[in-house]
């Protein structure tokens, strides 16, 4: 079958999220700017097409101040810096990702996230129509036009700033969510919706579902797929991986580490753990897709599980159905990448979403 180059990400672990054993901290695993550097820059030498840099104001290391350390270190690769909206006055974000777009050589895209504002509490549907203002005054700005914003939450009227993007335009909008809310959302304004694991089944539902949502606004969509991955030379090793991965855990320890995420109660975590609670005892809820992550995790809760081969044909077949970009992730995050880079990566046709800008003279 010929299928269009799909986008490969990695993900660095700014969110206090590095274990050899789920749930076992490790001192040397912990957040730091050295620690999610060396992730970054195993990722590039992998042959990686982007990088997701989470963002959680609770957790780790702030996002935006890291994407500015590391934009000058990266020669090729794409970094995917996630903001939460709700912590942020849109001008002055839209000012922020243009000034490191110029440090990437143009090479930014952004994670939109419907966050609150610490220390407070708004309602989901008011707060995704926050969002959704916020994106389109970001997206009127970067692309370098004047703006004149009556809506709801912001009254704006502004210039746009001096510091463009590279490209001149906003870059893509990455976002994702499933509650009724967050998918009208994300039909509204965003360019690339993702998804957590889940059944084949229900991702070609979600598909379907926002493609006739974004019709509905005269919008086409892309879509994006966020798993962890545990790849070995034989399908016996990789199962033995994901045992060992779990191996000191204990139940509490792992309902402690998921109670404290932000989004917890979200329609989205919720999903994931539907989808552990109805795996079988040996918590693979489908050929290859293993629920035992999400044990110790909120948020994206299950792992693509194979030799190589079996790897390949589990991505091809999301390919398939309409998935153009991967955010892939695995513990350790650097032994992973590296694992699933030399196992798979050659083997894919991939690239980043968005085609190489040239990067103009500085006058």
């Amino acid at each position: 079958m010929n299928r269009s180059p799909c986008e490969i990400s990695w993900f660095s672990a700014l969110c206090d999220d590095d274990y050899e054993f789920l749930g076992a901290p490790d001192p040397r695993l912990k957040s730091s700017w050295e620690h999610c550097r060396d992730i970054v820059l195993q990722a590039e030498s992998g042959g990686f097409d982007n990088i997701l840099l989470p963002s959680g104001y609770a957790l780790g290391v702030d996002t935006t101040a890291f994407a500015a350390g590391i934009a000058p270190l990266l020669k090729r690769m794409r970094m995917l810096m996630a903001v939460r909206i709700g912590e942020l006055w849109p001008p002055q974000l839209a000012r922020q990702i243009a000034t490191i777009d110029r440090m990437s050589a143009g090479r930014l895209d952004i994670n939109i996230i419907s966050s609150d504002l610490p220390g407070e509490t708004l309602a989901s549907a008011p707060r995704y129509r926050r969002t959704v203002e916020a994106m389109a005054i970001l997206r009127t700005l970067l692309n370098g036009e004047p703006l004149d914003h009556d809506g709801e939450f912001w009254k704006l009227k502004l210039d746009p700033p001096r510091i463009t993007t590279v490209s001149g335009k906003a870059p893509l909008f990455y976002f994702g969510g499933l509650s009724e809310d967050a998918r009208d959302a994300a039909a509204a304004g965003c360019d690339v919706y993702l998804m957590w694991p889940d059944r084949q089944e229900a991702i070609a539902e979600i598909i379907a579902d926002m493609k006739a949502r974004a019709a509905r606004h005269g919008r086409t969509l892309r879509f994006g797929y966020r798993a962890h991955m545990i790849v070995r030379e034989t399908e016996a090793e990789s199962r033995a991986a994901a045992d060992r991965l779990l191996s000191k855990l204990d139940a509490a320890t792992g309902a402690a580490i998921r109670a404290k995420s932000l989004d917890s109660a979200s329609a989205g975590v919720q999903a994931q753990a539907s989808l552990r609670e109805s795996a079988g005892d040996d918590g693979y809820a489908e050929p290859g897709l293993w629920t035992g992550v999400g044990r110790a995790r909120s948020g994206c809760g299950a792992a693509i599980v194979g030799d190589p081969d079996q790897v390949l044909a589990k991505l091809n077949s999301y390919r398939d159905m309409g998935i153009d970009a991967f955010i892939l992730s695995g513990y350790p995050h650097a032994a992973e990448a590296d694992l699933f880079a030399r196992h798979v990566l050659p083997r894919i046709d991939h690239g980043p979403l968005v085609s190489p800008v040239r990067v103009p003279a500085m006058t």
